[in-house]
């Protein structure tokens, strides 16, 4: 597989095989995005003024906390909360927003999130990238076909991608494999769930039942899902 400064990070995410490779790269510019901006970048002025205007989500404002850097938190909020009460509240001096403009301003100021809005961009080039991968990489095909999981989130996403980025010979195979990942997660964990769901019959009941895979099928299913494991 030949690397390039946008191979590279791929490479490294598909390398270990280990479940869904698109969750660990999801993860790896996640975590890239939040290191960011709880580093010097949350004092740059023009980094300040989108996090003012975007703000967070609730992952992402935990994610930023686990940084252990309360203040560079605290300073991020103190901006971002006088751009709140002026989207949300402010107006004409006189009198000022509507109730309604202000619970339309509100919805609207509740739906955007920085991290959320970096990631999105680079996950749209890096699902790019795996696409140009596949289509021209055979060592890269190869890598592809060997991974454990894909979840069905990233599946979608998947399939979008290659929709637009891929030509009309290389789509089919590529969905064809992306689709056997995904099934193949699928069958084994409603085997699980199953097997746990009758591991609670009468006749199960013994102290050495065998719970094969099945004790954390259900945290399993809801990251195939989501693409995220159940905290």
């Amino acid at each position: 597989m030949r690397l390039d400064i946008t191979s590279i990070p791929i490479s490294e995410v598909f390398e270990p095989r280990d479940g869904c490779p698109v969750c660990r790269l999801r993860d790896m510019l996640e975590d890239r995005v939040v290191e960011y901006i709880t580093g010097a970048a949350m004092m740059e002025p023009d980094v300040r003024q989108e996090t003012n205007k975007l703000g967070f989500c609730h992952d992402h404002f935990q994610k930023m906390l686990k940084r252990k850097n309360r203040l560079g938190v605290a300073l991020i909020l103190e901006s971002h909360l006088a751009e709140l009460e002026n989207q949300v509240f402010g107006g004409n001096a006189l009198f000022g927003k509507s109730p309604r403009k202000q619970g339309d301003s509100a919805e609207k100021a509740l739906s955007t999130c920085f991290v959320c809005s970096k990631l999105d961009w680079s996950m749209e080039r890096m699902l790019a990238n795996i696409c140009r991968l596949w289509e021209g990489d055979r060592d890269f095909r190869k890598l592809f076909e060997e991974q454990s999981a894909l979840c069905l989130p990233h599946f979608a996403m998947l399939a979008s991608s290659a929709s637009q980025n891929m030509g009309k010979k290389a789509y089919p195979d590529f969905i064809k494999a992306s689709s056997e990942l995904c099934k193949g997660c699928l069958a084994k964990l409603r085997s699980d769930v199953s097997h746990f769901c009758r591991m609670f019959d009468y006749r199960n009941n013994s102290e050495d039942a065998d719970w094969g895979d099945s004790k954390d099928s259900i945290e399993r299913a809801i990251w195939w899902l989501t693409s995220r494991m159940p905290k």
